[in-house]
């Protein structure tokens, strides 16, 4: 759960400095598509850190089958 915590704050900074440093001069619409897309964006990264919560890392096959 921690992990999960620590990658969204630090990836809603890095895109917050990123938009902010990079899209001063354009225009509300490009602003409001790379917001949008960067807010949507961290779900992916994040579904895959849940996955891992869920499920751990496993080297070797199941010994137990379901």
């Amino acid at each position: 759960m921690l992990v999960l915590v620590i990658f969204v704050i630090s990836y809603a900074f890095t895109a917050m400095v990123i938009g902010d440093m990079t899209l001063q001069q354009s225009s509300r619409v490009v602003q409001m598509l790379y917001f949008g897309i960067a807010g949507i964006a961290w779900t992916i990264p994040a579904g895959a850190i849940i996955w891992w919560m869920e499920h751990g890392f496993r080297i070797s096959r199941r010994q137990d089958a379901d």
